[in-house]
């Protein structure tokens, strides 16, 4: 074995060793949808948008009651009492009164049931929001985490390489093949890497914190990726595609949507105030009147029952021009409706394409970054080499060993990013669902 290669093996131990004690501790790690089932249970802001829609669902479903009969049940009892003309008498009265309506036909009521229904459509769409909101969160937190690893495990393992080299410039110095000037160049470079680690490891703990926040856990940790890891290219591969299916599927797009038949329906409600209604109405009332004499003749109790059946027709004629004014003010809101989802569409088909060629970026990169590790490592072994015959000096094999590691950590960030960027053009897309994340989770060590 010669120096060169067996000095290149020594210089990757310290790389090697911090990969392995960072397998070691994914024994008790989660992977992405085990954080995410744990973040859907703790969230606040998730939470907040379930509370939400329960309470958007009950808020619609009260719409019902404007086109199902009601049924009121009164009961009452009074105590009189008469001191002249003499003799003096007390009168009673009992009574109770059961009522029952039912809308025959009133514009106005089905269009606010129908209001109804459409407002838990709304409901169901603004949670389906807050869903892939979560996740994209979850996730960003996830790479985040693992990122910000690699980035410490990264400058460790320079660190490492730095202090051998450091320990070489002086054993150089001191049998006089070397000047001091390759050791102070070695030393700068190790306290530079000593400041680098400290913000590393700053990093690390902010990341953590901001991932433990969000799924409610004292000590969450991502499971890393497992290499060599292979990136899927964007299927379908037509960026108008994903643009129709954000169209079809995106859930602010189904909200605006409601909300402009909604609008509709509102204008519809305000023209019934020109229109008659009609309702069928039924009461029975029985009364119990009951009454006693303080001399003779004591009155007799009296029970009468009452029972009537019919149907109300109500006309307005004139409301103060208040449903002209009605009317305009929703053609006006109906307007604006319509306007908020063209300005929507707009706007989600410009971030669906932009998220779009971010990823096809993101993949151009990582098969840039990959050649260039491999150039760096090449570029490293050769100055390595030619330090130790002489024709290269320390400053060559340190700035070597600088990019490598820059390199490397380039290279990790970049391929989180591709992961995370389809998350991203799936979400903008409207297409994101637990399903995307699963099929991220199994690109990760098991």
């Amino acid at each position: 074995m010669s120096r060169s290669t067996a000095h290149t093996r020594r210089s990757l131990l310290p790389l090697l060793a911090a990969m392995a004690a960072g397998l070691s501790m994914t024994v008790h790690a989660q992977s992405l949808t085990e954080l995410h089932e744990a973040a859907r249970s703790y969230d606040a802001s998730y939470q907040s948008a379930k509370s939400q829609y329960e309470a958007s669902v009950a808020k619609g479903d009260q719409a019902k009651s404007l086109v199902l009969p009601t049924v009121l049940l009164t009961l009452g009892a009074e105590r009189s009492s008469q001191e002249v003309p003499t003799p003096q008498r007390s009168y009673g009265n009992q009574n109770a009164t059961l009522t029952a309506s039912q809308p025959l036909y009133s514009p106005g009521n089905w269009a606010s049931f129908e209001q109804g229904k459409k407002a838990v459509q709304a409901a169901e769409a603004a949670l389906r929001a807050a869903e892939q909101t979560l996740m994209i969160n979850i996730s960003q937190a996830y790479f985040d985490v693992l990122a910000s690893s690699d980035s410490l495990a990264f400058v460790k393992s320079q660190k490492v390489a730095v202090a051998e080299q450091l320990a070489s410039a002086k054993r150089n110095f001191e049998v006089g093949t070397s000047t001091i000037t390759d050791t102070r160049e070695a030393q700068a470079r190790f306290d530079l890497v000593t400041a680098q680690e400290l913000a590393a490891e700053n990093d690390l703990q902010v990341k953590s914190i901001a991932l433990n926040q969000l799924t409610g856990l004292s000590n969450a940790k991502p499971k890393p990726v497992s290499t060599p890891i292979a990136l899927a290219t964007l299927t379908p591969a037509d960026v108008n595609e994903w643009v129709s299916q954000s169209l079809d599927k995106h859930p602010t797009i189904k909200q605006l949507q409601t909300a402009l038949e909604v609008a509709k329906l509102e204008t519809n409600k305000a023209q019934a105030g020109h229109k008659p209604t009609v309702d069928l109405k039924a009461s029975y009332r029985s009364v119990n009147n009951n009454g006693v004499a303080s001399g003779s003749n004591p009155n007799a109790d009296t029970v009468s029952n009452t029972a009537s059946l019919g149907v109300t027709l109500t006309l307005p004629l004139f409301t103060g021009f208040s449903t002209q004014n009605k009317i305009r003010e929703t053609l006006a809101l109906e307007d604006k409706a319509r306007t908020d989802l063209e300005a929507a569409t707009r706007t989600i088909a410009q971030t669906t394409r932009t998220a779009y060629f971010g990823v096809l970026s993101g993949l151009g990169q990582v098969k840039a970054l990959e050649a260039a590790e491999a150039s760096s490592q090449s570029a490293l072994d050769a100055n390595k080499l030619g330090y130790q015959v002489g024709v290269r000096i320390n400053i060559d094999v340190l700035n070597s060993q600088s990019q490598l590691f820059d390199t490397k950590a380039k290279l990790a960030k970049a391929r989180y990013d591709v992961l995370l960027g389809g998350l991203k053009l799936r979400q903008a897309n409207g297409t994101l669902s637990v399903a995307d994340l699963q099929e991220v989770t199994s690109q990760l060590v098991k």
